[in-house]
């Protein structure tokens, strides 16, 4: 007979627990949670709330883009608060009349425009915007892309991002945006690429790189993944359902940015 004695079960998940930031063994006290459980859900609901309603700081996201030798131009959705903002998903997707008057004045001819926005959760986009455009710029200028003046918006969605570049005659649009938080992420930022944006367009039209931040997936993956997504866009013409991200195959050849494809 083996002298090996069973794991206890309560040891075995907490072995889990290491590997996920999920709620997984979380104990009990008699029919309820632990004090402690019920202290550390407490926090997290705080935080994800926190998350959506701090006021976000677009004068300090432009600072950071200086520091990169990045112009910006700050603007706004059609929500004039985020009260409303978050009653009418609809003014958000939106420019100002004089925001869209403001872009309309810089058109240019751009392979790219980057709209930061603050979607659903401002902490994510103050800590995770520049350092991710930092690790994106350099795989995209190798490449030569004219990149449009970083616009910043207050009070945006996702499709804001569609009305902002056509503006400024960019062929492609990414739009980095604080994603809806949840109790183990609050600052997690997304990324949505779209070809030839154009107001009117369905999330059909776009590909997205989410969970974007340092506990989830990190800067230079996320940035190899998007400069991956906009080569592949540009010598495409499409982005969306029609265009598969397969940048992995080219992150497990150890090949890195030599990998990416000329976008001519």
């Amino acid at each position: 007979m083996s002298d090996d004695k069973p794991v206890p079960t309560e040891e075995r998940w907490a072995a889990l627990t290491r590997l996920t930031p999920a709620r997984i063994a979380l104990g009990r006290s008699g029919a309820s949670l632990p004090t402690r459980e019920v202290l550390r859900f407490g926090l997290a609901h705080a935080q994800a709330r926190d998350a959506v309603h701090i006021p976000f700081r677009p004068e300090a996201v432009a600072a950071e883009l200086a520091a990169l030798s990045l112009e910006a131009i700050e603007v706004a959705s059609a929500a004039p608060s985020r009260d409303l903002y978050l009653r009418r998903p609809d003014l958000g997707r939106r420019l100002a009349p004089e925001s869209l008057a403001l872009l309309a004045g810089r058109k240019g001819a751009f392979d790219l425009a980057f709209v930061v926005a603050d979607g659903l959760s401002s902490t994510a986009v103050q800590h995770n915007a520049a350092p991710l455009l930092a690790a994106t710029l350099p795989l995209l200028r190798q490449r030569g892309l004219r990149i449009a003046p970083v616009v910043i918006a207050s009070q945006a969605r996702v499709a804001l991002g569609d009305e902002a570049a056509e503006a400024l005659g960019a062929r492609m649009v990414a739009v980095l945006i604080g994603e809806r938080p949840g109790l183990s992420s609050p600052d997690s930022l997304g990324v949505y690429l779209t070809f030839a944006p154009r107001r009117g367009l369905s999330d059909a039209a776009r590909n997205c790189i989410s969970n974007i931040r340092p506990g989830g997936l990190s800067f230079e993956v996320a940035a190899f993944k998007l400069a991956w997504l906009v080569n592949q866009a540009l010598r495409r013409s499409l982005t969306g359902v029609g265009l598969k991200d397969e940048s992995e195959l080219a992150l497990v050849t150890g090949a890195g940015a030599q990998s990416l494809p000329d976008s001519a």
